[in-house]
């Protein structure tokens, strides 16, 4: 019996993070310990390619496909509420310096559709929203404007 060929989308988002750098966005999203900070939950992730990641205290997990610093991540993402015949998405971050801050230009392909609707506000009110507060507040940042 041939399986049927799960359903998926793309997300496709740009946020302006003021005040950080994408060097400082690049560095924040890939320390455990900033990671942890900006979305007030459990982290272990790294900077290194291929190193294997864990977000959410678990919800999240993954694998560093592609970093240039300051520039772009690349990631194999999944949720433990994923589908089972599902593959992992692929998340690709561009950083653009703009202006004071940083332009995110955030793709996330195969993405369950089913799913979708949650990931697209997730991202905005777990990361886009809660970065740009920590990056207000004056934390994460290596120098100064």
């Amino acid at each position: 019996m041939q399986k049927t060929k799960p359903i998926t989308t793309t997300i496709r988002q740009k946020v302006l993070i003021p005040e950080a750098t994408p060097d400082d966005v690049f560095r924040a999203y890939l320390s455990s310990k900033e990671h942890t900070a900006i979305t007030g939950s459990k982290a272990t992730i790294s900077s290194r390619k291929g190193a294997k990641f864990i977000a959410w205290d678990g919800y999240i997990s993954g694998k560093n496909v592609e970093l240039i610093r300051g520039k772009k991540i690349v990631q194999e993402w999944l949720t433990t509420e994923w589908p089972e015949n599902y593959a992992p998405s692929t998340l690709d971050m561009t950083l653009v310096e703009k202006g004071d801050g940083t332009e995110l230009i955030f793709v996330q392909t195969d993405v369950p559709k089913s799913q979708a609707a949650s990931y697209r506000k997730g991202w905005w009110d777990s990361y886009w929203n809660p970065m740009k507060e920590y990056f207000a507040k004056g934390e994460g940042k290596k120098r100064k404007k």
